[in-house]
C-alpha cells in the first residue's frame, strides 16, 4: 500500500513557475502596447452601467404612479415597483459587467495559450 512520493496521480500538468512568470511578462506587455484605458472609456462604462440601474428604476415608478392614479389608495403600487425596477436594474447591471468580466478574463486566457 506504500505509494512512491514521486509518482503523480494523471491528470492536467500544473504549469512549471517559468509558465507562469512567462504568462504574466505576456500580459504586462500586451498591457503596455495598448495603453491605460482612457478617461472618456471609464466614464463610458460608468454610464452604462448608470443607466442600466436608473432606466428600470424610472420606469417602475412611472408605471407605479399611473397604477396609483388609476386605483387611488395611497402609493403603495409606486413604492413597489419602485423597488422592483432598482432590483431588476442592479441583476441587470451585475449580469453585464460579470458578462465583460468573464469575456476580459477568456481575451487573457487566449493570448497566454
Amino acid at each position: 500500500m506504500n505509494q512512491d512520493p514521486k509518482r503523480r496521480a494523471p491528470g492536467p500538468v500544473p504549469p512549471t513557475l517559468a509558465d507562469q512568470v512567462g504568462a504574466k511578462a505576456r500580459r504586462k506587455l500586451r498591457a503596455r502596447r495598448a495603453g491605460p484605458p482612457g478617461v472618456w472609456s471609464g466614464l463610458g462604462m460608468m454610464g452604462l452601467i448608470g443607466w442600466s440601474v436608473a432606466l428600470p428604476t424610472l420606469l417602475g415608478a412611472a408605471l407605479g404612479l399611473w397604477l396609483d392614479q388609476r386605483y387611488p389608495g395611497g402609493r403603495a403600487w409606486t413604492l413597489a415597483l419602485l423597488m422592483a425596477g432598482l432590483a431588476i436594474g442592479c441583476l441587470n447591471a451585475w449580469h453585464w459587467v460579470a458578462r465583460e468580466d468573464q469575456a476580459m478574463r477568456d481575451e487573457q486566457e487566449r493570448s497566454d495559450g
